[in-house]
């Protein structure tokens, strides 16, 4: 079983936030998931503070420059890139700030960046293809990411004396072992990539972020039928998933939840609305997937105790101020419900 360094009842966020303002974000972070906090992303800030475009400042070695279709790989960074590195920086002083100003130190602090795969489908090589298109390339990336993770967790450490969890967004993923990510030309798809060699560069990913870390890796897949299966194999200690999603899912995709979830794997379970849902949200509302998962594949439901941390569905960058905390209430609410359920439940 995987040895997890959040308490029991703990309650995390996805990613993404609302807004442009990162002393603020991370005041309302360090405020509403005080056992749990995250570095937030704020993608309205732009290229540079996108899922891919914040991965790449991380890189050693390799750069990008934006073109009409996205990041591309070029011989010296471009000003997105160089950006990307300053608002990483500003994050980074707003989230010591905000921990200086608690005065204390988290007892778990979770980073976020791209996946290998959603990181080689989102930048080009410089004749327009897809970093996923050339094996060498994938390495190439995926050695670079790792050596700008150590200096990433080490920066964090060296901030907030918090270990640091490392979590992987692969919302591409799906898309990657499926084949359907269109060509430069639009009229093909790149080829899928087979599910041992997917699990492969996963597994390595894991493998070195656990080194530098001394931590589990978290895995983030929003999708309605995410790889949970592929997932775990490739040594994840929690996956992140859309327990929204999983209404009507087929016997086999529970069949690999349940098998992962009695391996020791911890889910983090998605379960508060990122956006407004404009009704009155109760805390037993945004219980009911997971406790109807958990009846579904019998388990007690002490396992949301001992082995789930609820999130939101997903990233809160769509959300106005308002329900972004009171989402984030919800979702550290409902992590001591799973420690201490109402009788109501």
């Amino acid at each position: 079983m995987t040895v997890q360094p959040w308490s029991a009842g703990a309650a995390t966020g996805i990613g993404s936030m609302p807004g442009v303002d990162p002393a603020e974000t991370a005041a309302v972070v360090f405020g509403e998931l005080p056992e749990f906090p995250h570095l937030a992303e704020l993608p309205a800030r732009g290229l540079g503070a996108d899922i891919i475009g914040r991965t790449a400042s991380l890189l050693v070695d390799l750069a990008v420059e934006t073109v009409p279709s996205g990041y591309r790989v070029a011989p010296h960074a471009g000003h997105e890139h160089r950006r990307g590195v300053d608002l990483l920086r500003y994050d980074l002083d707003a989230l010591e700030e905000a921990r200086e100003k608690t005065g204390l130190t988290p007892p778990v602090l979770k980073t976020q960046l791209a996946g290998p795969w959603t990181l080689a489908a989102g930048i080009e090589l410089a004749r327009g293809h897809r970093v996923l298109t050339d094996p060498g390339a994938v390495r190439d990336f995926t050695s670079s990411l790792l050596e700008g993770l150590a200096a990433h967790v080490a920066e964090l450490t060296k901030r907030t004396g918090a270990p640091i969890v490392v979590q992987f967004d692969e919302p591409s993923l799906p898309d990657v072992l499926a084949g359907s990510l269109p060509t430069p030309s639009g009229y093909g798809t790149v080829r899928s990539v087979p599910e041992p060699e997917a699990r492969e560069l996963l597994a390595q990913v894991i493998e070195g972020a656990e080194k530098i870390t001394g931590q589990p890796v978290v895995l983030h897949c929003c999708a309605a039928r995410p790889p949970v299966a592929l997932l775990r194999s490739a040594g994840a200690g929690a996956l992140a998933i859309d327990a929204t999603l999983l209404g009507g899912s087929p016997a086999s995709l529970l069949d690999d939840l349940g098998e992962a979830w009695d391996s020791g794997v911890s889910f983090f379970l998605g379960l508060v609305p990122s956006t407004d849902p404009g009704t009155d949200v109760k805390l037993r509302d945004v219980a009911g997937p997971a406790l109807q998962l958990v009846d579904r594949l019998g388990f007690n439901r002490r396992i949301l105790a001992e082995r789930a941390v609820p999130t939101p569905t997903c990233g809160l960058a769509g959300a106005k101020p308002e329900w972004m905390r009171r989402a984030l209430a919800l979702t550290r609410d409902l992590g001591k419900a799973f420690v201490e359920p109402p009788e109501t439940w």
